[in-house]
C-alpha cells in the first residue's frame, strides 16, 4: 500500500502580520512531523484581484503570473488546506472570502479539474475571535464545512482561540492545548447538514420497516 505525503497550504487572511489567529495556527503546525511540507502564503502579501463571475459568459484562464497563480498553483499541489482567519464579524475576512471566490473561477477553468482535485483532501480551520462564546464563530465554521462539502473534502474542524490585542492568543492555554493535538485528528468526509439529516431519516425508515 502507498501512502501519499502530506502537504500543508497555511492562507493567511489576516491584514496584519503575526496576528493572533497565525500565532495560534504556527503553535498547531509545530506538532506536524519534519517530512510534512508546508507553505505559508498571507494574502495580504499577496493579493487577489476581485473575482470577476464569468460563468454565463466564457470560460476562465488559469492564472500564469501574479497572485492568483501562486495561490492556484499551492492550492493545487496540497494535500490539505488550513484557512487562517481571524474572525470578522462573524465570518472570514476580506481577503480570505475573496480567496474562496476565485475558488469558483478555478472551478470552471478547463483542463484543472479544480473539484475532481480537491475531492478527498482536507480543509481545516484556526481562528481567533474576541468573545468568550465561541458559538458566535458557527458561521465562519459554517462557510468552511459547507466549502468542503460542495467539493467532496474532508473537514478536520476549525481550531478556536481567544485573542484581541496582538500576542493575546499565547495566553490561551486551552486553545494552545487544542494546537498540540489539532492536526493528529481524524478529517472525516464533509457533508451538508441536510444530507446528514436524509441519511438519519433513511436508516430509521429502514429500522421500522421490518
Amino acid at each position: 500500500m502507498t501512502t501519499t505525503r502530506r502537504s500543508f497550504l497555511f492562507v493567511l487572511g489576516s491584514s496584519r502580520a503575526d496576528g493572533n489567529s497565525e500565532l495560534l495556527a504556527r503553535a498547531a503546525a509545530d506538532q506536524l512531523p519534519s517530512d510534512v511540507e508546508q507553505t505559508w502564503v498571507s494574502l495580504a502579501r499577496h493579493p487577489l484581484p476581485d473575482f470577476e463571475d464569468l460563468r454565463h459568459d466564457s470560460d476562465h484562464v488559469r492564472p500564469t503570473e501574479g497572485s492568483p497563480a501562486l495561490l492556484l498553483d499551492a492550492t493545487l499541489a496540497a494535500t490539505d488546506i488550513v484557512i487562517v482567519s481571524p474572525l470578522y464579524w462573524y465570518s472570514v475576512s476580506a481577503q480570505t472570502k475573496r480567496y474562496l471566490d476565485h475558488w469558483s473561477g478555478w472551478l470552471r477553468t478547463p483542463e484543472i479539474d479544480f473539484k475532481a482535485t480537491l475531492a478527498g483532501r482536507a480543509l481545516w480551520g484556526v481562528t481567533a475571535l474576541a468573545h468568550d462564546e465561541t458559538v458566535v464563530a458557527d458561521p465562519l465554521v459554517g462557510t468552511l464545512h459547507n466549502s468542503a462539502a460542495y467539493l467532496g473534502m474532508r473537514f478536520g474542524g476549525v481550531l478556536l482561540g481567544n485573542g484581541s490585542k496582538p500576542g493575546d492568543v499565547l495566553r490561551d492555554t486551552e486553545a494552545l492545548a487544542r494546537a498540540k493535538t489539532f492536526f493528529a485528528q481524524e478529517a472525516p468526509l464533509a457533508r451538508f447538514t441536510y444530507e446528514t439529516y436524509e441519511t438519519a431519516a433513511s436508516d430509521t425508515n429502514d429500522t421500522t420497516a421490518g
